[in-house]
């Protein structure tokens, strides 16, 4: 079950009213975002949508044209706010000659109160590689090597950028059982990912970014309510254009061999595609994901903004 643990009264996290363009483009408009000790917020969004930008932001890496940036009440610069955040980013670069312990060791140096290194490497997962250099490893164990690195410090927030890429279903396990491990130790989590189950699965609350703007601040199961209707699969011989014009469908897209319909009405719409072929099959109904809810906010001429 997904319960905060809040630590804090002051917001582990606040972006208030923050702007950000490179040249004539508009990265983030008006973003207004709060974290709380505790809490795992997914951050998802379409490529371009800005969610990078805002991760670079909230580090201290790039500066903001307008608003305010906050962690703990400090700016992302200050060494008390950097003392306290762990980062596993997309493409992280260490020296390739020392180990995945000798790293550990190196970063824990960095910080007053770090978790000791051998409960770091059975954390992480690295246990079996820790002996191994760095230049060594399958780009999977490098992930999972980077993550011990974000964590080896005991941060109170750990900002996880896209960090099950490349990785196998027993990694992508382990991976996950050291995130929770952290998170019983009271640690925000700020992730971004591409696979929205893994949103659903961990995150208290998903916000959703479309052209540098905020289309959804909610928990997962408000964000899936908030679009109407089921969802219908089927391998059909119907084309999909034809399936949009039937009453209460709002969108079609194919899904490998078959195709899925959102509508209102899924049970007219399972009896028109029926009638119109009869060689219909694998037909399924379930309630609408996370998946088909992100579609929906981010892609088209969607405009409202479903909050909490």
């Amino acid at each position: 079950m997904k319960q905060v643990t809040t630590t804090t009264t002051t917001p582990a996290v606040e972006l208030q009213d923050v702007t950000r363009s490179f040249g004539s483009t508009l990265a983030l408009d008006q973003i207004d975002f709060r974290m709380s000790g505790g809490e795992v917020v997914a951050l998802l969004g379409p490529n371009g949508a800005g969610k990078t930008t805002l991760v670079r932001i909230l580090l201290g890496l790039i500066r903001a044209d307008h608003g305010r940036v906050h962690l703990w009440g400090r700016s992302p610069t200050h060494g008390y706010a950097r003392r306290r955040v762990g980062v596993m980013l997309q493409v992280g670069r260490v020296p390739e000659v020392l180990t995945v312990r000798e790293h550990v060791h190196l970063f824990s140096s960095y910080y007053g109160s770090p978790i000791p290194v051998d409960q770091v490497v059975a954390m992480a997962g690295v246990r079996e590689f820790a002996g191994r250099r760095f230049g060594a490893l399958s780009g999977g164990q490098r992930q999972r090597a980077l993550f011990a690195l974000a964590i080896c410090g005991n941060p109170d927030l750990l900002v996880l950028d896209e960090p099950t890429v490349g990785l196998d279903v027993e990694a992508r396990r382990e991976f996950w059982s050291g995130v929770h491990a952290m998170m019983g130790r009271g640690c925000s989590v700020l992730l971004t990912t591409h696979y929205l189950d893994e949103a659903d699965a961990v995150a208290h609350r998903v916000v959703m970014l479309k052209r540098g703007r905020v289309v959804a601040n909610a928990s997962p199961a408000v964000v899936k309510a908030s679009v109407a209707g089921r969802r219908v699969r089927c391998i059909t011989s119907v084309p999909g254009d034809v399936i949009r014009t039937i009453p209460g469908v709002t969108s079609v897209t194919p899904d490998r061999d078959g195709v899925v319909a959102l509508t209102n009405d899924a049970e007219h719409l399972a009896r028109e595609l029926l009638n119109r072929d009869p060689g219909l099959r694998d037909l399924d109904i379930a309630s609408v994901g996370l998946d088909e809810a992100f579609l929906t906010l981010t892609g088209g001429s969607h405009v409202a903004t479903v909050r909490a």
